[in-house]
């Protein structure tokens, strides 16, 4: 593993490795001394040219508890702005002695374009719609904290599938995992021949939380749609938001997933949001561990 550039592209026996990695650096961020000196003599610049809040600070703050040298790069201040293309900048960067890159970037393929042209390590923090392996990563390590095993588990993703990374990752990772895979949401946000990749497909979601042991809820992302896809977000949360009442009509009892940010009330109650059967703030505790785990991988297949 000398990139991580999607889910799509690693290997099952990688995977499993970082999961227990992530185990180990969870119990070294849960002392009351949270470094450790593993990427001491390393330098990681953080390329952001999309926003985020989660994930950056959760990439830097795990690039710090590994001692590692750390540049945060803004593209609304910097010299892109100005006509620069992206080998140029990152060309740039590197010429400074910069070992590792982690980049968001709004153009699918984004990273792939760069591992092809640069001699550094590759983080995909999330491109386009394509992938966002880290995500993905510390999804399926909090269900497998949460279960045991992911093996034979029911997972349904909900919600905005077409525009998702998020739930691409994610499908990648548990079929890798031998999970079982429902997607759930409207018929305009579930991509055509989806079922190709060994996943079913419902448009009920009382069905899908029946069917499932574990529910992740994913925002619909306003922000990539150019056309209307459903006729308005009231609509939506109605057919396709989870509550508490929908909670507990259940037969059972789900775990509920969210990878951030949250819409509340649009397709997550605050209810259920805070509920005890939600682990979304475990999530967020679990990035740090898995992108610590994903940075030293990486680290160690230095020269390769």
């Amino acid at each position: 593993m000398y990139h991580l550039l999607g889910i799509k592209y690693i290997a099952t026996e990688d995977m499993m490795n970082i999961f227990q990695e992530a185990e180990k650096f969870k119990e070294v961020i849960s002392r009351p001394i949270k470094k450790v000196p593993s990427l001491r003599d390393m330098t990681i610049a953080n390329l952001f040219f999309e926003n985020s809040t989660r994930t950056r600070i959760s990439f830097e703050l795990a690039e710090k508890r590994l001692s590692a040298d750390v540049i945060n790069f803004s593209a609304s201040s910097s010299s892109v702005k100005k006509g620069e293309t992206l080998l140029d900048t990152v060309n740039n960067i590197l010429a400074m002695r910069v070992d590792m890159i982690v980049i968001r970037h709004a153009t699918p393929g984004a990273p792939i374009y760069l591992s092809r042209h640069i001699n550094a390590h590759i983080i995909n923090a999330g491109d386009g719609t394509h992938e966002h392996p880290t995500q993905a990563l510390l999804d399926c390590f909090s269900l497998k904290e949460k279960f045991g095993t992911l093996k034979g588990l029911n997972v349904a993703i909900v919600g905005d599938i077409l525009h998702s990374r998020v739930a691409l990752s994610n499908i990648f990772a548990l079929k890798k995992a031998n999970a079982n895979i429902r997607l759930c949401g409207p018929p305009t946000l579930i991509p055509k021949h989806i079922e190709e990749l060994g996943v079913t497909v419902s448009y009920n979601l009382k069905e899908t939380l029946e069917w499932c042991d574990a529910a992740n809820m994913l925002r619909i992302q306003m922000e990539r749609q150019n056309i209307k896809y459903f006729p308005s977000l009231r609509e939506y949360s109605m057919q396709y938001g989870l509550t508490l009442p929908l909670l507990e009509s259940l037969n059972k009892s789900i775990t509920v997933l969210h990878p951030g940010p949250i819409n509340r009330g649009v397709e997550i109650s605050g209810e259920v949001a805070d509920s005890p059967q939600s682990i979304i703030l475990d999530q967020v505790e679990n990035g740090v561990a898995v992108r610590m785990a994903v940075l030293y991988m990486l680290a160690q297949s230095k020269g390769n």
